[in-house]
């Protein structure tokens, strides 16, 4: 998102030193870049070269995303990670067909629907118990399997360099490692690596992780069975059941449930993509146990059943699509996703939306396929649930049309806390992402196996059978309204993309108020409450990653101008 990678001649032998080796003249991360050839948006420096250098070297878009993605896992450790998961949605250009790969983590065997009830989520975050079977290898190594070019060991490099030889500590870095540092120093592990000397590295000393390096190298040399069965399966259910706990520590860590035979049994899996037609456009986006796809989807489907769109239809269709999410989506048989995606549907929720705000919470329609003319709903509506606002997202094109969108995560900033000893990398706390209940008949209970509800929301639009745009982004379940918002930006208020990902962000996910970034409030909240809107204020929301091709082979890359540090966009070649 933010980092320099240290040439080789200032590779060190402790941690922290000061920056003087870097160069006088370091690449800066720029926002927007357009080119040929290929191009990549992370929110990351390092990583965006990591993916340009695979492109440049004749690799293909899933190549780079992998390679990016593990890059990320240095230097945004506590955003993503291989004990981590995430979806990917890739367009294949010589099938000319859509895929995704589902690598969402899951639950142990052990787990029942009462095994995260009446715990605070504070504690069942920094525990054991939220560490979900990792998915984000298996997702690397099926995606290279299937389509990629290149093996997982040379995908790996760009990783294990960066590990090793550092990336310089940014505001951000700093501010993300401080507020983390009072549960960091309960993990023995957790502290020696990101708080020494006691506390966070310094912005501006550059920061080294030579345990993740190793592991990186040991992955690369043995591959995905070292995890999935191996001995780093063994000492991440080690660290799960035991957590190391500081001496003298007061804080209630739970132990978690996960075997080695959950490990075993892990597969990444390919699914078919949620698919809608908007504005003659189609837009492909991530199906359960994702809600990214079918939220999006349904809410695109809303407005454009309505005869105009502005602010206000664009949160009350945002109402609606996650009072239905709420209710139907999850890792379950029989997710009415078709119905839930159909213009009927759309139509009978679309005729809801007055001039006036509609009374909260909304309650979820029926998907049952016998629409009528502004049905009521009936029902009630279930709370929306905690998670996590890290995640990452990526997007990579190719020189061959292949394209990709990628969202991985560890969940909560920093995960569950907890360092895998001697092996760098934090688990993620995504099991946190469950309903925890007692809630009767919700589709995102726990249970053994099952994969917790995700809002990640990778999306790619097609024009006419070609791949126009992709677009992602971290956030928890404000992931979908950015998602919302951004395409609505481009495609109903005419927003160039650099403007769209820049725009001042609303997200109303069916609660009492409307989440909003100050920005946002200063231009719109007087005439949105005169409307029936309730506001609070929320600093910052997503940091979303996009590209679009314009034709001429011709490609932008755009990345956040500021939120979280702001982003990376890069293309092959600049000009011709």
């Amino acid at each position: 998102m933010r980092r320099m990678l240290i040439p080789a001649a200032a590779a060190v032998l402790i941690a922290l030193v000061p920056t003087a080796p870097v160069s006088a003249e370091p690449q800066q991360k720029v926002p927007v870049a357009k080119g040929y050839g290929g191009a990549v948006s992370t929110v990351d420096l390092d990583a965006s070269k990591a993916a340009i250098s695979v492109l440049r070297k004749g690799g293909n878009a899933v190549d780079a995303a992998v390679a990016a993605g593990a890059v990320l896992g240095v230097t945004e450790p506590y955003s993503a990670g291989l004990a981590g998961g995430g979806f990917m949605v890739y367009y294949d250009a010589r099938q000319r067909k859509v895929f995704t790969i589902d690598g969402r983590e899951t639950a142990p065997q052990a787990m029942t629907s009462t095994a995260l009830e009446g715990i605070p989520f504070d504690q069942a975050v920094t525990s054991g118990l939220s560490a979900g079977v990792p998915g984000t290898v298996a997702n690397w190594d099926l995606a290279l399997r299937r389509f990629g070019t290149i093996s997982l060991k040379q995908a790996l490099q760009p990783a294990i360099e960066v590990a090793a030889k550092g990336f310089v500590v940014d505001q951000t870095f700093y501010d993300q490692t401080a507020a983390n540092a009072a549960r960091f120093k309960d993990f023995t592990s957790t502290a020696a690596l990101y708080l020494p000397n006691g506390a966070p590295p310094p912005v501006g000393s550059v920061f080294r992780n030579p345990e993740l390096a190793d592991t990186y190298r040991e992955l690369a040399k043995r591959g995905p069975g070292w995890l999935y069965g191996g001995r780093l399966g063994e000492e991440i259910v080690t660290t799960v059941k035991q957590p190391p706990v500081t001496p003298g520590s007061t804080r209630n860590v739970r132990p978690g449930l996960m075997e080695l035979a959950d490990l075993r049994a892990y597969r990444a899996l390919m699914r078919e993509p949620t698919k809608i037609s908007y504005k003659g456009m189609d837009v492909y986006g991530m199906a359960p146990p994702s809600s990214g796809g079918s939220t999006v989807g349904e809410a695109l489907n809303i407005l454009e059943s309505l005869p105009e769109v502005g602010l206000h239809e664009y949160l009350e269709a945002s109402r609606l699509a996650f009072a239905d999410r709420g209710k139907y989506v999850g890792d379950i048989p029989g997710v009415p996703l078709e119905e839930l995606l159909s213009d009927g549907f759309a139509k009978e929720r679309a005729c809801l939306i007055g001039e006036r705000a509609m009374t909260h919470p909304a309650a979820p329609g029926s998907p049952d396929g016998s629409y009528e003319p502004c049905a009521q709903p009936v029902g009630s509506a279930t709370p929306v649930a905690d998670e996590g606002p890290e995640t990452t997202h990526l997007v990579v094109a190719d020189r061959w049309g292949n394209v990709i969108a990628y969202n991985l995560t560890i969940e909560s900033t920093g995960g569950n806390g907890i360092v895998v000893p001697g092996r760098g990398v934090l688990l993620n706390n995504e099991l946190t992402d469950f309903t925890p209940g007692p809630a009767p008949g919700d589709p995102n209970l726990p249970g053994p196996g099952k994969r917790p509800r995700s809002s990640m929301a990778p999306t790619l639009v097609f024009d006419d059978g070609r791949p126009m745009l992709a677009v992602g982004s971290p956030g928890g379940s404000t992931i979908i309204t950015t998602v919302l918002q951004i395409l609505l930006n481009r495609y109903e208020f005419g927003m160039k993309l650099p403007e769209a990902l820049a725009a001042p962000r609303a997200t109303q996910r069916n609660t009492a108020q409307t989440q909003a970034e100050p920005a946002f409030l200063a231009l719109h909240q007087k005439d949105l409450m005169d409307r029936g809107h309730s506001f609070a204020p929320n600093p910052e929301i997503g940091a979303a990653t996009a590209l679009e091709f314009l034709g001429g082979g011709r490609i932008q890359a755009v990345a956040e101008p500021a939120r979280r540090g702001g982003g990376s966009a890069m293309v092959v070649v600049p000009t011709r």
